[in-house]
């Protein structure tokens, strides 16, 4: 690891995504902790709704990255036509999914909260905690549109190599997510006190701001990014191409869906446990998406750049060098940021008014997904490396199929027939991803993914 042009190269693309998610993940923990001062049940509530959202946003993740293999190939040949085609790609999966998404959750979004309120807790405090997440989700819904937008346009710009722009549009997004949260929250400059509600609101509005910035932006600089020359002025997409990113890129989709879903049907066995593990895990979340800020950056930056270098044609033992060295660093600075966030863990848990009892669960948690990120760092490089070369059947198994195969009935048989506590029940269910070391091994060195599909 003493190529400093490699990793300088590796960090001009990893930094600035690690930069916006950071600040994004920190003001999301801020919002959360401003949540958390309403009280334990608020956010309950709010933190029900957001694991909805998360299976919402990985479901545009999921559609957007099949077309986005394509277009880090085509960049890596300059063929911007091919780029615009998948831009429009993007545009149209994302309209259609917001409008999947805002009729699911108004159709059905009673229930679905309904799904996490089975443990302990008292009725009173069950109806309480669906109330506070109705009045959420009533809100969020606006802003599945301008998320799905901003995420094609974005994730275009990253798979360009223009990463400096979608970093500030998502800065000035969470500082407006901020600055709406202290006002609307708890009623500051003679706004009124909208607790839940306010939250909900002044994310929306954060959501529109990095739209507006990032649209406005690509469509002034088109001689720097000729994509986004005539891009709107009809959404035309090759019928090949169309073939070719269902073909791939449905595996993507399919999985993001099931993966997420996976994660939510987690959360709903760990609510087993009660009000108070859901209170635990909503603290536990907030920090931890802060900490994998760093491997998930890195992870999306190894996609990035192997496409690329599969789409310009560079040497398989090239392609096989760099892809090593990268993971090395994403496991190398995972242990760091582990072991960083394990020492700060008790400290981040009194930044909540609640229990003692949900504080001590919380650090429990914490601490058990610390000790897992280097593992966790690992895998998702392998997802994004096999990724990359258009193997997505392979990284649907190897991701969700992992997840409902394995995760998923553990932790079922363990929360519906044992007596198991949530640390104990939780470690075990996190453990097993540790053999999603050894298959990633096997299909890395077997190179199954060194493909150029562009043509």
């Amino acid at each position: 690891m003493t190529n400093k042009h490699f990793y300088r190269r590796v960090l001009s693309v990893a930094l600035p995504m690690m930069i916006q998610n950071g600040i994004t993940n920190f003001v999301q923990m801020l919002d959360n902790v401003m949540v958390g001062q309403v009280g334990t049940i608020p956010m309950s509530g709010v933190a029900i709704v957001n694991q909805l959202m998360f299976v919402f946003n990985l479901c545009i993740f999921g559609a957007a990255s099949g077309a986005g293999i394509f277009t880090a190939q085509f960049q890596g040949r300059e063929d911007h036509e091919g780029i615009r085609h998948t831009f429009r790609f993007k545009l149209l999966v994302g309209l259609l999914l917001s409008a999947l998404g805002i009729g699911l959750f108004l159709a059905f979004g009673q229930e679905l909260i309904g799904l996490y309120l089975t443990g302990e807790g008292t009725p009173e405090e069950l109806a309480a905690t669906m109330e506070y997440g109705l009045r959420y989700l009533g809100v969020m819904f606006f802003g599945l549109l301008p998320f799905a937008l901003s995420n094609a346009y974005s994730g275009t710009l990253r798979e360009c190599g223009e990463t400096r722009v979608p970093m500030l549009a998502g800065i000035a997004a969470v500082l407006v997510n901020l600055a709406g949260n202290y006002i609307l929250i708890f009623g500051h400059f003679g706004a009124p006190q909208l607790g839940v509600v306010g939250a909900a609101i002044a994310t929306v509005i954060s959501r529109y701001v990095e739209l507006t910035i990032v649209a406005i932006w690509t469509h002034t600089h088109g001689k720097r990014h000729p994509f986004i020359l005539g891009a709107l002025r009809s959404f035309h997409i090759p019928g090949k191409l169309t073939a070719d990113i269902i073909r791939k890129g449905m595996p993507l989709l399919i999985n993001e869906f099931l993966w997420s879903t996976g994660m939510a049907f987690l959360s709903q066995c760990y609510s087993t446990r009660g009000l108070d593990v859901v209170a635990a895990f909503n603290i536990a979340t907030t920090i931890s998406q802060l900490s994998n800020v760093v491997f998930l950056s890195l992870g999306n930056a190894v996609g990035i750049l192997m496409g690329q270098m599969l789409g310009a044609g560079a040497p398989e033992d090239v392609i096989r060098r760099d892809n090593r060295q990268m993971i090395r660093l994403c496991v190398a600075v995972c242990f760091g940021v582990g072991a960083v966030t394990i020492a700060l863990s008790g400290a981040f848990s009194r930044l909540y008014n609640t229990t003692d009892a949900v504080r001590s669960i919380a650090v429990g948690l914490i601490c058990l997904t610390a000790v897992m990120m280097p593992v966790n760092s690992y895998n998702n490089a392998m997802y994004f490396t096999l990724r990359s070369g258009g193997q997505t059947f392979v990284t649907f198994i190897f991701d969700s199929g992992f997840s409902w195969c394995v995760c998923v009935p553990v932790a079922f048989v363990l929360s519906r027939f044992t007596e198991l506590p949530i640390l104990p029940l939780y470690g075990i269910c996190v453990g097993v991803d540790v053999f999603k070391v050894f298959i990633g091994k096997y299909l890395l060195d077997k190179g199954i993914w060194i493909r150029r599909i562009v043509d």
